[in-house]
């Protein structure tokens, strides 16, 4: 008869999570996942099978949290666009104290992306989500008369979270706060 388990799945997800979201897949080893947890490698391996199984539920996690707060965002319609894209933009600038630096999905896209399919049919799947809801946003706005018809919504979507992405890049390798603000504010004139 197996013993029941003794642990929080989901607190050794979200440790995993972090670790993963710092390091890398490739450079995390099961002994830093042991350490990150607090679980022994029995229980890692009983409980997630390998070291990838725990690799993607941490991922799928990450997905799950921050794609649901930028949709949260994006579809507060009682918000003019421009503050939903500041919002958006701002979470790299002023990121939650307690999370790494940088950004887990776009760390894992540099490192994985193009040689997991998997992988990148996951992330490629998260980012479309993102994109169709704000470009559905930003036409509500332009129907609105808050932005400039003319202006492709798809396009200006992709802007966004090409910005964003940019500054999560720029905070890991250690950008002024200064400089982050700046650019923040020159992607909001375009709305």
């Amino acid at each position: 008869m197996p013993r029941p388990r003794t642990f929080d799945e989901d607190r050794a997800i979200d440790a995993a999570m972090r670790l993963f979201w710092t390091t890398g897949y490739e450079a995390t080893s099961t002994q830093d996942l042991c350490a990150a947890t607090g679980l022994g490698r029995s229980s890692i391996y009983n409980t997630f099978t390998s070291k990838r199984d725990l690799f993607d539920r941490a991922l799928r996690r990450y997905v799950e949290q921050f794609t649901a707060v930028q949709l949260a965002t994006i579809e507060d319609s009682s918000l003019p666009i421009r503050e939903r894209v500041r919002r958006i933009l701002w979470t790299a600038v002023e990121p939650a104290p307690d999370d790494p630096v940088g950004c887990f999905v776009i760390n894992t896209i540099v490192e994985l992306g193009s040689k997991d399919r998997e992988v990148g049919a996951l992330l490629d799947r998260d980012h479309e989500a993102k994109v169709a809801a704000l470009a559905a946003a930003i036409r509500s706005a332009q129907s609105a008369g808050e932005l400039d018809p003319h202006q492709e919504p798809i396009g200006l979507a992709n802007y966004v979270f090409t910005v964003l992405g940019g500054l999560r890049v720029a905070a890991r390798r250690g950008a002024d706060p200064a400089g982050q603000r700046a650019v923040v504010e020159a992607a909001l004139r375009v709305f």
